[in-house]
């Protein structure tokens, strides 16, 4: 497995990800598959795994996916070198998603994540999951900070924020990851400034929903020009997608969702497809919105 720095913190991840939400909403397979889904991504090397405590059913079901993946890690053997990126700030109410950027919401979940995923070392990055308008980014921000300094959390992400709001947010702790949605169908990170501006900072960009999720991902197939490259490569329309994602930025690390062994295995194929800057072009222009 290839791998990339973490932002500029020295530790490395796997070029690839592991996206653990699929195993915790309503659609969530089985807990013995979704371990085995775990097992089988670390088995092929990958060191990263994203999750939230918000990835659940609804608020009764609060920290599902933490808890899922930290009891997946402590029956594998040594995973000293795994990363468990998690998030805080959306509530899931009824299975809806409501943004909370409230400081002592934010406290408090930051505490139950850190036991959560095990409860014996800080949490490796705790991402704020989304900006909330009834507060400041400054005042959701401080309990992160306070919990850099307690102990409770290694490194701080952000998660759907515009970069004048990452720069507000690194002056009240270092970022060392962003996380917005990239794919063939929202490819506003090229034109927002977001992705030149990590690639300038050195920030990790963690795109979510890298394959279009669960309503466009099924329509990979009908782009031609990624269809062809599936073809012409011997590998899924999935592998392309996050090798066209790959070669857009060294900063970029893939984060795809499974909840089947199969999936993870594709996933993981992508490293090792190698897209020309004619073949990016291909897919650039018929993604152009």
């Amino acid at each position: 497995m290839q791998t990339k720095e973490l932002g500029n913190t020295g530790v490395k991840i796997s070029a690839i990800a592991l996206g653990g939400m699929p195993m915790s909403l309503s659609s969530r397979p089985p807990e013995s598959e979704s371990i085995k889904v775990i097992h089988r991504a670390l088995d092929l090397g990958v060191t990263m795994i994203d999750t939230a405590d918000s990835y659940c059913q609804d608020e009764s079901d609060k920290h599902h996916n933490e808890r899922l993946i930290s009891k997946a890690l402590s029956s594998y053997g040594d995973t000293s070198n795994v990363i468990v990126a998690t998030k805080g700030g959306l509530m899931r109410p009824n299975g809806s998603w409501t943004r909370n950027g409230n400081p002592q919401h934010l406290r408090e979940t930051i505490k139950i994540s850190f036991e959560a995923l095990g409860g014996k070392k800080p949490i490796d990055v705790w991402q704020y999951h989304a900006p909330d308008t009834d507060y400041t980014i400054e005042e959701s921000l401080k309990p992160a900070k306070e919990a850099v300094d307690e102990g409770l959390i290694r490194f701080v992400g952000v998660s759907n924020f515009s970069v004048e709001q990452i720069k507000r947010a690194r002056e009240v702790v270092d970022i060392v990851s962003v996380q917005n949605q990239y794919n063939p169908w929202y490819r506003q990170p090229e034109f927002d400034g977001v992705l030149e501006y990590c690639e300038k900072e050195k920030l990790t960009f963690l795109p979510w929903s890298p394959l279009g999720g669960s309503r466009r991902v099924g329509n990979l197939e009908d782009i031609k020009a990624i269809a062809t490259l599936s073809q012409e490569k011997g590998v899924s329309v999935y592998c392309i997608v996050l090798a066209w994602l790959r070669a857009k930025s060294p900063v970029v690390v893939p984060i795809p969702g499974a909840s089947k062994v199969s999936s993870i295995e594709d996933s993981v194929r992508a490293v090792d497809v190698q897209l020309s800057d004619e073949d990016v072009a291909k897919i650039d222009s018929a993604t152009a919105s």
